[in-house]
């Protein structure tokens, strides 16, 4: 293989990789220099000239002339008279000799090993390339096709045909692929695994609902309207606290759109999450009170010592401040970054559907009420209202006793529903 076809078969490699015609002289002169390095075990008297376009390649070797006797006749930028006149017969000593180093003066091992180094610097650079490019966009929204699904995640292909992973941990659970179908997600992070990059992308993020309300708001994407916070349980609920910088401008009703056509294509997106757009406000009661949306709030009690917030409603109103689940509240505690304990506030009226703990006596010891009346829940329907989980975080209580108390209080409304329907 002369210069011209090893060149050649190397820039046609480059530009299919969308390496640039600079990067792509210096890869080719920094290969050819390593190879004039272990050949001579220096370069620095050496010029490469190497011109991409024509294929055509010029390795010049420098030196200075010095007397056949000269103690200098072994530098590597000395040569001997004698050998000087070899090259030209009327050589002088002190002049200097630029004679040509031929391709294939290295042979044909050496250059087959040089074509290889040439693509692996190539594939590296690449992958560097491709790390730099989407580092540079984590956090940005992009929509890539379904080309594979696997067990624990999914592969997608950019418009670059570059792989891209959506692990299962970032899918919302309801979310179904099919292979060729477009998906939307948000670059989450780039990791580099020996020396491969994996761009890792994200449904459940909170900023993947930031970029999709930028891209259906207007508002959002001009800066009249900033999103403060964002709270997900991705696929079920979220709560999104906005602020307009435009009196004139309501943020709620720009983000909901006219009769909710902004916010639906939203929700569709996330698989009919539940998303509650809130107006922020440095008022910490008043963004307490908005962020328990749907219900209504009588008063509360801030601890900022503590982090707690003891929340007072009507009965009719704790369900909604819990939510299924317990979602409500816990995105709502998750917005404000405190405690929120519910209270009900009987004003002496009962639901004369739900029980008081206290009831349960004969069944659930009493320091175990306590610990559950502490929390604010103080009657059955306010503890069912809860999943295991949240309520195993909220008290001191161990998950074995909890699940017990919740088979105890299930029982009780189990016996009225029978009750009912015999009546």
């Amino acid at each position: 293989m002369n210069s011209g076809q090893l060149i050649e078969s190397f820039a046609e490699f480059a530009r299919s990789k969308n390496i640039d015609r600079p990067t792509m002289i210096a890869i080719l002169e920094e290969v050819f220099r390593t190879m004039i390095r272990k050949k001579y075990e220096t370069d620095t008297n050496f010029d490469v000239i190497i011109n991409a376009e024509s294929g055509d390649l010029e390795m010049w070797r420098s030196r200075e002339i010095v007397d056949d006797d000269s103690e200098d006749i072994w530098d590597y930028d000395k040569i001997p008279l004698a050998q000087a006149r070899a090259i030209q017969s009327d050589f002088e000593v002190g002049e200097q000799v630029a004679e040509e180093i031929k391709l294939e003066d290295f042979g044909r091992r050496v250059v087959q090993t040089a074509r290889q180094t040439l693509i692996q610097r190539v594939k590296d650079l690449e992958k560097e390339l491709l790390y730099q490019k989407y580092k540079d966009q984590v956090g940005d929204l992009i929509s890539a096709e379904v080309y594979q699904l696997l067990k624990g995640e999914i592969i997608l292909v950019d418009g670059e045909n570059n792989e891209l992973s959506l692990p299962r941990t970032e899918q919302i659970p309801r979310d179904r692929y099919r292979k060729g179908e477009s998906v939307k997600a948000i670059i989450h992070r780039v990791d580099m695994n020996n020396g491969t990059p994996k761009i890792i992308l994200s449904r459940t993020s909170p900023v993947f609902l930031e970029r999709l309300f930028e891209t259906e708001i207007p508002e959002i994407y001009d800066g009249v309207i900033s999103i403060r916070r964002i709270v997900r349980e991705p696929g079920e609920r979220a709560k999104v606290a906005v602020e307009s910088y435009d009196d004139r401008i309501d943020p709620v009703g720009a983000c909901v759109g006219m009769k909710g056509v902004r916010i639906h294509s939203i929700v569709r997106e996330l698989g009919n999450e539940n998303i509650d757009v809130i107006n922020y406000t440095e008022n910490l009661e008043l963004l307490i009170s908005r962020a328990l949306s749907p219900a209504k709030v009588s008063s509360m009690n801030i601890d900022k010592e503590t982090g707690r917030v003891a929340v007072y409603l009507k009965p009719d109103q704790v369900s909604l401040a819990i939510g299924k689940g317990g979602q409500n509240i816990k995105l709502a505690g998750r917005l404000v970054n405190l405690e929120l304990d519910v209270y009900r506030e009987t004003d002496g009226q009962e639901d004369d559907e739900d029980v008081d703990l206290m009831e349960f006596k004969d069944e659930i010891d009493t320091w175990i009420v306590e610990e559950f009346r502490r929390v604010g829940l103080d009657t059955a329907k306010s503890v069912l209202a809860l999943s295991l989980e949240e309520l195993v975080r909220r008290t001191d209580l161990e998950e074995d006793t909890v699940e017990d108390i919740l088979n105890i209080l299930k029982q009780e409304f189990v016996g009225i529903g029978s009750a009912r329907e015999h009546t």
